[in-house]
């Protein structure tokens, strides 16, 4: 292959992971924005609202991506479906994503209506799990619709048609954010519920954003011939076997990195409502950056899907590193950005010049800068995570993830921050060593998937 023809097929490559990855990415960085504004409010509400508030979230954020994760499995499947031809397998895969949401979400709805009881049993303050529980009650009635859009989501995207997504989740972040003032702060003769507030119009903006994709998909000719609303009743043991095979890696995957940094937040919560609070400001910073690379990573995940459905596995190669790419370039911007303005960043959350929040500031601003060091590493580990499941290879990667997670960061982690004596800034140096293992194994799992591939056809 000349020079000339490898740049042009680069850049046809970069042009097609931007055509999906700016929408999608934005998607998430709106549903970011909940969250954000979230905690913003409850640094409003004071420093103990923050670290209350990051019990509830990091418990609801974990079920929630857990779950998104295995119906994700709807979008790799779809894009295969689609790329080869086959109309009514798409449709199929679609109803068994709503039957696996489903079925995930009774039990996990149960589970957070009762997960207050378990955040004191796993040693936090009291007050902060009085709190905690309030806010968990409320916004699992969200959890069924989350998962519901979740699926829509991944079917709308693996057929290249990202904007309505974005469009809806804009739609929805905006309600949440005007939710989250009305019923925090108890306007217009409402009560004010506090953090309990932010739930509720959290769960509202969740059946929202699910009505509105579903009935989009419901209006548009061709995203209805599919029939991913037809016959909903029948169980399809097949079809739904086949995604939950590829779904059920996935979701423990997403437990395994999520419960990393969910556990490491329950720690924090032993060390005092200060560092809690310095936890959540420096962690949500980080969730905020982090949707950009996970919008080029369910990109990825799609052309890689759609060009193996064409049975064309250097096309495939070459949009997995070009996903990779765009990723750790964007992710080594934010790391200089955490690294050179962490006060201003800090700012946004809390007030800096009350004396009563020095030590919550002066925490988060070095958290901060912990950050900056596993941006690049992050970014790369999702990106080519969602690189494998365009291969629909999704079991290795869940055994990479313990080991990177589990196995490496959180010993490492926990050595530095309560052995040696480092606190939380010895437990995020363990993200730090976490995320860059599971960078470097995940990339090197999709060069060898990738080359196997290639070896077997040839011979």
């Amino acid at each position: 292959m000349t020079y000339a023809l490898l740049k042009s097929r680069v850049i046809a490559e970069i042009k097609e992971c931007l055509l999906l990855a700016v929408p999608l990415a934005g998607a998430q960085l709106s549903q970011a924005a909940t969250t954000f504004v979230d905690t913003v409010m409850m640094g409003i509400l004071g420093s103990q609202i923050i670290a209350a508030g990051a019990l509830g979230a990091v418990t609801f954020q974990l079920l929630i991506n857990v779950g998104s994760a295995i119906v994700s499995a709807v979008s790799p499947l779809v894009a295969e479906a689609y790329g080869g031809g086959r109309v009514e397998q798409v449709g199929r895969v679609v109803r068994q994503g709503l039957w696996l949401a489903v079925i995930l979400a009774v039990p996990v709805t149960v589970l957070i209506w009762h997960s207050g009881s378990l955040l004191g049993l796993l040693g936090q303050e009291p007050g902060n799990v009085v709190l905690a529980e309030a806010y968990l009650r409320a916004i699992a009635w969200g959890y069924l619709p989350g998962l519901g859009f979740a699926v829509l989501r991944s079917f709308v995207s693996a057929l290249s048609q990202p904007r309505p997504i974005i469009v809806v989740m804009i739609g929805g972040t905006l309600f949440n954010i005007a939710a989250n003032y009305v019923l925090a702060f108890g306007k217009f003769g409402l009560p004010a519920l506090g953090l309990a507030g932010l739930g509720w119009a959290s769960a509202l903006s969740c059946w929202g954003m699910f009505a509105a994709l579903a009935i989009y998909i419901l209006s548009q000719p061709q995203l209805r011939v599919y029939s991913g609303f037809a016959n909903l009743h029948q169980f399809e043991g097949k079809g739904f076997g086949e995604l939950l095979r590829v779904g059920a890696p996935i979701g423990v995957l997403a437990g395994v990195e999520g419960g990393f940094f969910t556990f490491v937040t329950f720690v924090m919560g032993q060390l005092g409502t200060v560092t809690l609070a310095a936890h959540q400001i420096a962690l949500q910073t980080a969730v905020v950056t982090f949707m950009i690379p996970l919008g080029i990573s369910m990109a990825t995940t799609v052309r890689v899907g759609l060009l193996m459905g064409q049975d064309n596995p250097k096309g495939a190669r070459l949009a997995g590193f070009v996903g990779i790419s765009i990723a750790a370039l964007f992710m080594t911007m934010t790391g200089i950005v955490f690294w050179m303005i962490p006060g201003t960043i800090v700012s946004l959350y809390i007030n800096t010049a009350d004396s009563a929040n020095a030590t919550v500031v002066s925490l988060a601003k070095t958290l901060l800068g912990v950050a900056a060091m596993f941006q690049i590493a992050d970014g790369i580990q999702v990106t080519a995570a969602g690189a494998l499941r365009g291969l629909k290879d999704t079991r290795v990667p869940l055994l990479i993830g313990i080991l990177a997670y589990w196995g490496i960061g959180l010993p490492c982690g926990y050595t530095l921050g309560l052995v040696v004596g480092f606190g939380g800034v010895g437990l995020w140096w363990g993200f730090v060593i976490g995320l860059a293992v599971a960078a470097g194994v995940l990339t090197w799992r999709f060069i060898a998937t990738l080359s196997c591939v290639k070896y077997s056809r040839e011979t």
